[in-house]
């Protein structure tokens, strides 16, 4: 791509224009007005200053050529426009955009965001397939709330299948494990489509939903390892907004649960679009950065407390979200009579504003985790609660204030897991800690299902749920550290690279 821009210009912004940008970008002066790339998020890029001869009123005409190829791959044209109005200025006055993070990417790091924005695109899709279509599949299956939270909680055991990618990226690597990963989650996923019953949708989606939480805590890791300091909460909430335009597709698909008996079962057909993209991931996605350059094989022993404090949180969390995502649809078909077409157009309508709640939970999170995190985990839970207590607007309007809450913490505390473990227990270290949060899921989701008969409502079931994030608030506040701003290696000292170790003294002559 090329911009070019002429302008006339005083000597002082001549002088300005001749000096190599340092924002967003870094350039790196190449003499007689060229001007290459140092650091920036480009595959190519070169700055070409013309000058004219000086005029009587002291401005010279200036023409600046600017010819760059973006290395976001795949997603780069949602960058493509606020870039070319950056570029098209002439250097002076230059800034760090807001929509940025406070750190320049490189190449390497802006190309492995964009292939990892793919996939995120793809296995997203595959994520949500369970939430929306459980209440149909029951239906043809004719099995209850209670049958329904004993399938849902049976599927996480598919952290089982996701600890066997996250083990294997610790020792064959990142790349690999997340490839595989998103292969095992599209062919669980066309198998779930062809099940005969309930079980056997269970055992598939096992399957499947192993796939795309192993892709998940992958692309959170390759995140962390490949970012800059300050760029980690930023570049999870873009990949999760990618996700989520992806999880936006079966929604938006949910109609056809109403073609037929049979008509939710098109929707595990999204597993086939997948292959594609593994296959071009598989040229273009690079291994992380760090898992490359020699490490440290460190113990488990010494992260405990890390363990633990992140274990525990996800437990108190997935009490209540687990069953929160799953009952939703049961929850406006039954309680509040939707059709497939109206619980499409509800979700989409109230999910969208997420979009805005990760955005700025992103760039807050940069600025510091903790209180962000802490916020949006109360409010958010507080405001589903009363989604599912209130019908009319309010439901509307209650669901839109949970969803851009909630979304908040995605970027807050979903870099807290790759953060505080080195590199050879960072896959290890997650899939034990989402192993355990299943435990929260399960416990949530059976008790939600016996309470709501109980109750005859899923409203009230959800607030007693939502004693866990609560507490969690809590514990955010006590006992999290706070990692903005520093490098992996400054978190985890055994990180430190091999080759910076001192070396021992000479011996004396």
């Amino acid at each position: 791509m090329r911009v070019v821009t002429e302008r006339r210009l005083t000597d002082a912004q001549v002088d300005a224009a001749l000096r190599p940008r340092r924002s967003w970008l870094c350039e790196r002066d190449e003499g007689g007005g060229r001007f290459g790339l140092e650091n920036g998020p480009f595959h190519s890029y070169e700055r070409v200053i013309e000058l004219g001869d000086a005029q009587s009123d002291g401005s010279r005409h200036v023409r600046q050529t600017v010819t760059y190829s973006i290395a976001i791959d795949y997603v780069w044209f949602l960058f493509a426009l606020s870039m070319r109005r950056l570029l098209r200025k002439l250097p002076g006055n230059d800034h760090m955009p807001w929509w940025m993070p406070p750190d320049v990417l490189d190449g390497r790091a802006a190309t492995t965001l964009g292939c990892l924005a793919l996939l995120s695109y793809a296995t997203g899709s595959l994520s949500v397939l369970l939430s929306q279509t459980l209440t149909y599949a029951a239906d043809q299956f004719r099995a209850d709330t209670g049958a329904q939270g004993v399938a849902v909680a049976f599927v996480r055991a598919d952290v089982l299948v996701a600890l066997v990618f996250v083990w294997a990226a610790d020792r064959r690597g990142r790349r690999w494990a997340l490839l595989s990963a998103g292969l095992c989650a599209a062919l669980g996923t066309v198998a779930s489509g062809l099940t005969p019953s309930l079980p056997w949708f269970a055992l598939a989606q096992i399957v499947a939903r192993g796939g795309t939480a192993a892709a998940a805590l992958l692309i959170g890791i390759m995140l962390a390892e490949e970012m800059p300091a300050s760029a980690r909460a930023w570049s999870l909430s873009f990949v999760t907004i990618i996700g989520a335009l992806g999880a936006g597709v079966p929604i938006f698909l949910l109609f056809l649960a109403d073609t037929g008996p049979n008509g939710w079962r098109l929707l595990f057909g999204l597993g086939f679009l997948t292959l594609p993209a593994l296959h071009v991931l598989r040229r273009s996605l690079p291994e992380s950065r760090r898992f490359g350059q020699p490490h440290v094989e460190a113990a488990v022993a010494g992260h405990g407390r890390r363990f633990w404090l992140l274990a525990v949180s996800g437990f108190l969390l997935a009490v209540f979200i687990a069953p929160a995502a799953s009952f939703t649809n049961e929850y406006l078909r039954t309680e509040q009579g939707f059709s497939a077409a109206r619980i499409s157009l509800f979700t989409i309508l109230t999910n969208i504003p997420g979009g805005v709640g990760i955005v700025i939970g992103g760039i807050l999170a940069e600025r510091g985790r903790r209180m962000v995190g802490a916020l949006a985990v109360l409010v958010g839970t507080g405001a589903t609660v009363l989604m599912f207590l209130f019908t009319g607007w309010p439901l509307w309007a209650w669901s839109v204030v949970g969803a851009v809450l909630g979304a908040a913490t995605v970027p807050a505390l979903g870099v807290y897991g790759p953060e505080l473990f080195p590199t050879s227990l960072r896959g290890r270290a997650n899939g034990i800690i989402t192993g355990l949060s299943r435990l929260g899921s399960v416990l949530g989701l059976i008790a939600c299902g016996f309470m709501a008969r109980r109750f005859d409502a899923l409203g009230p079931s959800l607030a007693v749920l939502a004693i866990g994030p609560a507490m969690l608030a809590l514990l955010i506040v006590a006992a999290y550290p706070e990692t903005a701003h520093l490098e992996l290696e400054d978190i985890n000292p055994e990180d430190a690279p091999i080759s910076e170790t001192p070396a021992a003294p000479a011996p004396s002559p």
